[in-house]
């Protein structure tokens, strides 16, 4: 009449390991246990139902989570004098349930698979919480529980915000059951997410010189790759007269943007590295998970914004280093002021990369630029645009840059219209 299947279990008498084949039910696709039942389907009772039920409830209640009772019904059968237990469990609705001892990995989480119950392996346990919680990284169940809030907590002190649990719970770092979320992940000590750091000789990846990489709390990432990128930031001084001037490679408020865009919008269910790529004449900043689905750079060039990671988002607006969604890339854009060349950026399927121009190399780019112009027209008449492009090897975009550029230096004068346009110094 018994026998185990899929969804029956036979338990000779009550074990506290039930507790491993109720969790297996409700992660899977629900089943019964009988207690009072050999292996083999024969019916030997149990001697005392009532402390047997008890020691079962105290078990469904007190050592899973979460709280799986509202799945779960216990009955008395008999068979003749004796009497056994058909515990049934329904498959729940917040998987994945586990072991409270144990947390959210293999030890503590089971599934069926055949007759019997095994540990989950942790993409199932992944799959579990994307099912349950939805879409959103950083609203899903962390796999890791034991979290340190060290660096957010001196941050939050910083800025005279209260941390206690119940600023967690609302900021979305705890869930309403006192599970720490992916966000509480990135936030705390222990986020396994980093930002490595490379830095090359000349425009390429050809000579490699020197390379860093910074993990922790998202906050203690930002901190870290800010001060080593503005270590790489080097200073040219020019004069003007008796005046000295000071220019960065980068503009400090350029970098400090690009850097916010990269942690905050970032897709954090890819394992990888944010990119940071220093050269001789530009930076690169490269996180993954590219634009949000709907979303184009003409759009967050207009000032569209829809943040990957809303609750991150608003973490940072509440620590005041962001003032608002959607104004980063106008701001980098501002920060380059009037130099010739802007920042730029790229999408492509997964990755998001911003491109700051060393305005210094640029600078010297463009007076070398245009000196091959007069040079050019010293021993000619005059000068197309076409052929500023061959002689410069640029692109039509950048060689009306440069004619722009001269013509309001007034290094070169235009003379006549459409096709039969040149440029000269008469």
């Amino acid at each position: 009449m018994f026998e185990e299947t899929e969804r029956v279990e036979l338990k000779e008498i009550y074990i506290p390991e039930i507790k491993k084949e109720v969790i297996a039910f409700a992660n899977t696709y629900g089943g019964i246990v009988y207690i009072g039942v050999t292996d083999d389907g024969q019916v030997v009772g149990v001697a005392n139902t009532d402390e047997t039920l008890l020691q079962l409830t105290n078990a469904l209640r007190d050592s899973i989570r979460p709280d799986v009772t509202m799945f779960t019904q216990t009955e008395l059968l008999y068979h003749g004098e004796k009497a056994i237990i058909k515990l049934t469990v329904c498959e729940g609705t917040r998987k994945p349930y586990y072991l409270g001892d144990k947390g959210l990995k293999p030890s503590g989480v089971y599934v069926r698979q055949g007759a019997s119950s095994a540990p989950a392996s942790e993409d199932a346990i992944r799959n579990m919480i994307k099912l349950s919680d939805g879409d959103s990284f950083e609203n899903h169940r962390s796999l890791e529980q034991a979290l340190s809030f060290d660096t957010l907590a001196t941050e939050m002190q910083t800025r005279n915000i209260e941390f206690g649990e119940v600023q967690k719970q609302n900021l979305g770092i705890v869930t309403s059951d006192g599970l720490y979320t992916n966000l509480g992940l990135l936030v705390s000590n222990q986020c396994k997410h980093s930002i490595k750091v490379a830095i090359f000789q000349g425009t390429d990846k050809s000579i490699f010189r020197d390379r860093h990489e910074f993990g922790g709390s998202v906050f203690q990432q930002l901190t870290d790759a800010y001060q080593c990128v503005d270590f790489y930031n080097a200073t040219k001084a020019t004069f003007e007269g008796l005046l000295r001037v000071d220019s960065r490679d980068y503009p400090v408020d350029a970098i400090r943007e690009a850097l916010l865009n990269a942690i905050i919008h970032r897709d954090y269910s890819f394992s990888g590295s944010i990119a940071i790529n220093i050269y001789s004449d530009k930076l690169e900043i490269i996180s993954l998970g590219g634009l949000v689905s709907g979303l184009s750079i003409d759009a967050i060039m207009m000032g569209a914004s829809q943040p990957r990671n809303e609750k991150l988002a608003a973490l940072f607006y509440r620590m005041k280093l962001i003032e608002s969604y959607g104004i980063g890339i106008g701001k980098m854009m501002s920060a380059y002021g009037a130099y010739p060349i802007k920042p730029s950026f790229d999408t492509v399927q997964g990755a998001f990369r911003v491109t700051l121009p060393n305005v210094n190399a640029t600078t010297m780019t463009t007076r070398e630029s245009h000196q091959q112009v007069m040079d050019y027209l010293a021993t000619h008449d005059a000068i197309s645009r076409a052929q500023v492009e061959v002689l410069l090897n640029v692109k039509m975009t950048r060689a009306n840059a440069i004619i722009k550029e001269m013509l309001e230096l007034g290094y070169i004068k235009k003379s006549g219209e459409g096709k039969n346009t040149v440029y000269c110094t008469c």
